[in-house]
């Protein structure tokens, strides 16, 4: 989120990574430039940072320059569900660090988001069909990218068995209902945000606070620049059935640092 969630990564992803020995790393990006969209220049800044995919969502194109530059950089996924003339990709069979396939593919909810985006779940269906769990593919994450929490339970429920991860982004509030579901789906409802805490939900308080109070907007938004916090999850698979075996939040840093073992 913004110039501080950037920085978060820029600094604290490869450390996070040695810590952790992760393997294999996607980003959200939707917010990192101004708080609205991705910019060619801070792709490039994340790619670099250690991600080895990163996700896009509703506002995927609003800074013009992904339109073209998201054709040039397999690594970025936009929404499968996203207008079918769209620039871009929304899932893609990577490899990771120790030669074994993961697939990412991102989908945007349909319920309280301002657009009618195509149905997610025959989406994610058609996707998954070809590429079953334990297969091809060793690990699959599936971004599900929406407002509801009923609409990514219900994701998390239908890809049960069929991916190793569901996580949930878009609302950057990080949920604490991370949990192995019955068929072996790692699932997560929002893994929050990579940015300032001290704001409203990455803003800068005073515009925000002013449109609840008063109804009327004086400024835009601007994203908030104190220490952020980096926010995640971490899944760990097994090779075989690519089925999760394990499952924990991420908080490093800022006002969110964890204070439990």
């Amino acid at each position: 989120m913004g110039r501080a969630g950037r920085v978060a990564i820029r600094d604290g992803l490869r450390p996070l990574q040695e810590e952790l020995r992760a393997d294999f790393t996607v980003v959200n990006g939707e917010n990192a430039s101004h708080g609205m969209g991705l910019t060619a220049e801070h792709a490039k800044l994340l790619l670099d940072a250690g991600a080895d995919c990163v996700t896009l969502g509703d506002h995927a194109f609003d800074q013009k320059d992904m339109l073209r530059f998201i054709d040039t950089e397999s690594r970025i996924l936009r929404p499968l569900n996203f207008a079918k003339v769209a620039p871009g990709r929304g899932h893609r069979l990577f490899t990771d660090r120790r030669g074994r396939k993961v697939l990412v593919l991102q989908v945007l909810g349909q319920v309280f988001m301002k657009r009618a985006f195509d149905d997610p779940f025959s989406a994610v269906d058609e996707i998954l069909r070809k590429h079953p769990l334990g297969g091809q593919a060793q690990m699959i994450l599936v971004d599900m990218h929406c407002e509801a929490t009923s609409e990514k339970m219900g994701m998390g429920h239908y890809c049960d068995g069929r991916a190793s991860l569901v996580v949930g982004t878009h609302t950057h509030v990080p949920t604490a209902d991370a949990q192995i579901l019955p068929s072996g789906t790692g699932y997560l409802t929002d893994a929050g945000m990579c940015g300032d805490y001290n704001s409203v939900i990455g803003m800068e308080k005073a515009e925000p606070m002013r449109r609840f109070v008063t109804g009327m907007a004086k400024e835009r938004f601007q994203p908030a620049g104190g220490e952020a916090t980096l926010s995640g999850v971490l899944v760990e698979t097994d090779d075989r059935t690519g089925r999760a075996t394990s499952i924990r939040m991420v908080r490093k840093g800022g006002r969110l640092e964890p204070t439990l073992p």
